[in-house]
């Protein structure tokens, strides 16, 4: 299964664009800071990760502010270029 939930700020966002199918689509960058629990141990997180967003839900992170705090869901897959990670973002909370 590939499914990611993180809740993030919303650091970046670009201009909208359109993919060659026709489809709205925002491309992102999401800041995430917590800490958690790994072996009983505290640990703090702090990651940025490439984001994109097609469709329907363009509106709604359109509606975002930067800096404002959302649940993102999703999948992982590889960015076009083959370097690296992206999110798919599928689900706003």
């Amino acid at each position: 299964m590939n499914r990611l939930v993180l809740s993030a700020t919303l650091e970046e966002r670009g201009a909208l664009r359109y993919t060659p199918a026709g489809l709205p689509a925002l491309d992102l960058n999401l800041a995430h800071v917590s800490e958690v629990s790994q072996e009983g141990q505290a640990r703090k997180v702090n990651l940025q990760i490439r984001a994109l967003v097609i469709g329907e839900l363009t509106g709604k992170v359109q509606g975002l502010h930067l800096g404002s705090q959302a649940v993102f869901a999703g999948f992982l897959a590889a960015a076009r270029n083959g370097r690296g990670l992206l999110f798919h973002i599928t689900e706003l909370g």
